[in-house]
């Protein structure tokens, strides 16, 4: 049963990141019926951001910031908002003027930019893995019930669901949610009603890659090594967790995030951690069978 717990906890946690980055592809597929191949890299340009704000402020070394936990939310708004300014880039060079082309175009573009994305860090940083610095957060450990519960994994799981819960609110009470909401379900009807559309997606591509920064950060400071190619990686876990949950639903993409997570994390404990990918990729196959449009439904636009 500590196990089993265990488990469960390490699952979330990591789930709650796939969670945040598969909200970046489902918004923008729920609005465009794009597959932003991008995006994943969007994620880990949060953490390269992060690491080179924090290895220049010298957060938690020089105290040149006042404070650790002040510093670290600086880094996180400041790596958010540059990523956030990346997307937008992406998606005015990228997309846009492919927008009326037909679906493959735009989908080739993405790659594109994935790929032009991830060699310019490589060539910037370089091939080996950036290590963030040691010490910026106490390694405080509480044992609840016999399962390990460490700091870090408590502060990734409340800014995850912190952020999920802002977003959700956001889209589902807020004028601006509304028309996002109205814009997902047609294009064309949403223009009649008065709704600027091209400010919508531009609201999205700020969104999706804000969110997909912060998961980016977290597994930074969570492993504390990154790579150039990580980008890809994690973004076919979210992109796999979106389309779980329901691609272009919301709700579904945190869902599909947390499920994977938990079901990665059984499949490493019970069967082999070598594993673990291929269980939840046999698991996403199963409820495609069952339930091709996910576990929540599919919510795309009608209109593009």
């Amino acid at each position: 049963m500590e196990q089993l717990l265990q488990q469960l906890v390490n699952g979330i946690t990591v789930g709650s990141v796939y969670a945040l980055v598969a909200l970046g592809y489902t918004m923008v597929y729920g609005i465009l019926r794009l597959i932003n191949f991008a995006h994943g890299e969007m994620f880990m340009l949060g953490s390269y951001f992060a690491l080179t704000l924090i290895v220049s402020t010298r957060v938690g070394v020089l105290q040149l910031v006042p404070n650790v936990l002040l510093g670290l939310l600086l880094v996180f708004l400041f790596s958010m908002g540059l990523v956030s300014t990346v997307g937008v880039v992406v998606e005015r060079v990228a997309y846009r003027p492919l927008r009326r082309s037909t679906r493959l175009a735009p989908i080739v573009s993405a790659l594109g930019a994935s790929l032009f994305i991830q060699n310019a860090v490589m060539l910037t940083y370089g091939t080996q893995y950036q290590v963030f610095p040691e010490g910026l957060l106490p390694t405080t450990v509480w044992r609840v019930f016999g399962v390990e519960v460490t700091l870090m994994r408590v502060i990734v799981l409340a800014i995850s669901l912190g952020l999920m819960a802002a977003l959700y609110a956001f889209v589902q009470k807020t004028p601006l949610g509304t028309a996002i909401r109205a814009t997902a379900l047609d294009h064309d009807a949403a223009r009649l009603m008065g709704i600027d559309v091209d400010r919508i997606i531009l609201t999205v591509f700020l969104i999706g890659p804000a969110l997909g920064a912060a998961g980016g950060i977290m597994v930074g400071l969570y492993y504390r090594q990154i790579n150039f190619t990580m980008g890809w990686t994690y973004g076919l876990k979210a992109f796999t967790a979106a389309i779980m949950g329901g691609i272009g639903n919301i709700p579904g993409a945190m869902v599909g995030g947390l499920l994977l997570g938990i079901l990665e994390t059984l499949g490493a404990g019970y069967i082999s951690t070598g594993w673990k990918d291929a269980f939840a990729f046999v698991i996403l196959i199963a409820i495609l069978i069952l339930r091709p449009t996910g576990l929540l439904g599919e919510r795309v636009a009608e209109k593009t």
